[in-house]
């Protein structure tokens, strides 16, 4: 019995406490930017039956329009009430400014509670439409499609966040949406990040109090220096707006519209990497990594495979760098290495490892040393680089063919010279040799044949001439052929520069601009994606075919701003060398 009474006590005394933590004076506006010519709701609210004595603030650099009218309401939900009392003024800015509207006070239970100030920024006149209570200008003041980036200057490398945020005053709702134009990342390697369904959340938009969900999210890397763009993102929303009218139960009667919407363009200035201090082994690495090279065998035998794996782990920008490349001596045979990739792209970053794995088979006896290699990366907390390197590993091959040295062959190629009589004769300096028989060549018909020979050159001369002539004075045939050869000339530049990025698809464009000189008969300044396709149609050219012509142009233009490999690269050459081949036999 003693125990529920002490349990007894203890809740009175909780709900006594509670309820004295509970009571309190809130003020809120409609909102907290307007113009010098608009109005502002402003509304003190008590929670607690018995509050009187309501003392307003001084509304200094305002004019009461209207107020105070007061409200109260009550209601039991569940078996628990719920309470109301409320003091509303409407009010209108005197100047422009960023004024503070003090606290008011209320009388509670022999207590005086106090609001808490608030902020109000008056700004230029707006213009107000002829009907404020038109249903498209109340959309447009009471939601907003956002854009906001997590950091406006990254260094090139560096990884930031869009976020695409949706905000909804409490007056209105929203129905449903559609997205009409999806945002461009130009200058950015991009990732979209996966959200688990609509959250509402509650938060403020500027000063004002919204309701708002995230509806998209995307990792951004930039992968050149300067100012870029991120253009917006645009779609359509189905709203409930109130009308201001009722029906025959009081209920408020609400008109769904549809209006677009779009996002303000982003724009980001992103920083080249220092100069001072690169290594040479600097690969365009940006993060915090670590790295290591291990070997699965330290001793084998001849023919015996073993791996060497090259493993960088971390944080950064894991899908934009090469990794370095593994120096072995040339008596072991090293095959083609096979990369993997362990990476997750969350709101944290891009994390995981990258492995490159290097089979290896010795072919001789003996012991070998694999040089230590040297990864580099750009810290973003140090703000400088950092280079790790490996240790040597070394490869002990017990068993197997012994490896023949030049000296070794020089030795087993030496043999004893054997003298005899007859090793070494003198050398005769004169002979008794006489011709079988004579001839005159002015009398023979050799003479004749070189006399006359001559002049048969000069009507072939004459002809060769004309022809040279003509062929010079045939100005668009010659462009043609130009064209032609510096379209072969560069689509060899193109193979030689293979693994090399930038330089291998300069040449392959040079390569497919030239053709399309040579074949087409246009500049290159008149040189458009749709003309090309417009041109290739009236000469009658498979339509598969054009579409492959046109995907090697856009790899061109792809390849600047993103990573490529050098598989990727030999696919983009031999696309182009079979297409302009297929070209060519239907021109």
């Amino acid at each position: 019995m003693k125990k529920i009474y002490y349990i007894f006590t203890l809740c009175t005394l909780l709900s006594t406490s509670l309820y004295a933590q509970t009571s309190e004076l809130v003020a809120s506006v409609s909102k907290n930017k307007l113009g010098l010519n608009q109005r502002v709701r402003i509304q003190f609210t008590v929670n607690k039956q018995g509050a009187d004595d309501f003392t307003p603030p001084n509304f200094k650099n305002f004019q009461i329009v209207s107020g105070p009218s007061q409200s109260i309401s009550q209601s039991w939900i569940n078996g628990k009430e719920s309470f109301s009392q409320s003091y509303t003024y409407i009010i209108k800015p005197l100047k422009k400014g960023e004024f503070l509207i003090p606290a008011a006070s209320i009388k509670l239970n022999e207590k005086r509670i106090k609001s808490k100030p608030i902020k109000v920024i008056v700004l230029d006149p707006v213009e107000i439409p002829k009907d404020p209570n038109d249903p498209n200008y109340i959309a447009q003041q009471n939601i907003h499609l956002v854009a906001e980036i997590s950091k406006s200057n990254p260094y090139v490398g560096e990884g930031i966040y869009v976020e695409y945020r949706l905000y909804v005053s409490q007056n209105i709702s929203v129905r449903d949406f559609s997205y009409t134009e999806s945002p461009q990342y130009n200058g950015f390697w991009n990732q979209d990040i996966k959200i688990k369904g609509l959250t509402t959340k509650n938060g403020t938009y500027n000063g004002e109090q919204y309701r708002y969900v995230v509806l998209q999210k995307a990792l951004l890397i930039p992968t050149k220096s300067g100012k870029l763009t991120i253009d917006p993102i645009k779609m359509d929303i189905v709203i409930g707006v109130p009308t201001g009218r009722g029906d025959f139960f009081g209920n408020p009667i609400v008109r769904n519209i549809t209006r677009s919407f779009a996002s303000a363009k982003k724009y980001v200035r992103s920083k080249e990497l220092p100069l001072i201090n690169k290594p040479e082994s600097f690969n365009g690495a940006v993060g915090d990594f670590n790295f290591i090279v291990t070997s699965s065998k330290d001793i084998l035998k001849s023919n015996e495979t073993a791996t060497i794996s090259m493993k960088v782990t971390g944080k950064g920008n894991l899908k934009l760098f090469e990794l370095p490349e593994i120096k072995t001596p040339s008596e072991l045979e090293v095959f083609t290495p096979e990369q993997k990739e362990k990476i997750k792209i969350s709101s944290r970053g891009i994390r995981g490892s990258i492995t490159k794995n290097y089979t290896v088979v010795p072919q001789y006896k003996g012991k070998y040393k694999i040089p230590s290699t040297e990864f580099s990366y750009f810290d973003l907390t140090e703000k400088k680089y950092v280079t790790l390197k490996s240790e040597d590993l070394f490869v002990d091959v017990l068993e197997g063919k012994e490896l023949v040295t030049d000296s070794d062959a020089l030795v087993n190629s030496k043999k004893d010279i054997v003298v005899t009589g007859s090793n070494f004769r003198y050398i005769q300096t004169s002979s008794s040799f006489n011709p079988i028989y004579k001839t005159n060549f002015y009398t023979s018909d050799f003479y004749y044949y070189f006399l006359i020979l001559p002049l048969l050159f000069i009507p072939l001369g004459i002809i060769i001439g004309k022809r040279n002539k003509a062929r010079n004075n045939d100005i668009l045939g010659n462009k043609l052929r130009k064209a032609d050869r510096l379209a072969k000339k560069y689509l060899s530049e193109a193979k030689k520069q293979l693994g090399t990025k930038e330089a291998f698809y300069v040449a392959l464009e040079k390569a497919l601009h030239n053709y399309l000189k040579g074949k087409l008969r246009i500049e290159t300044s008149d040189i458009s994606k749709e003309k090309i396709t417009e041109l290739l149609k009236n000469k009658l050219i498979n339509e598969n075919d054009i579409n492959s012509f046109i995907q090697v142009f856009n790899s061109c233009d792809m390849a600047r701003y993103s990573p490529v490999s050098d598989v990727e690269m030999k696919d983009d050459y031999e696309k182009a060398k079979l297409v302009i081949t297929q070209i060519d036999k239907q021109l």
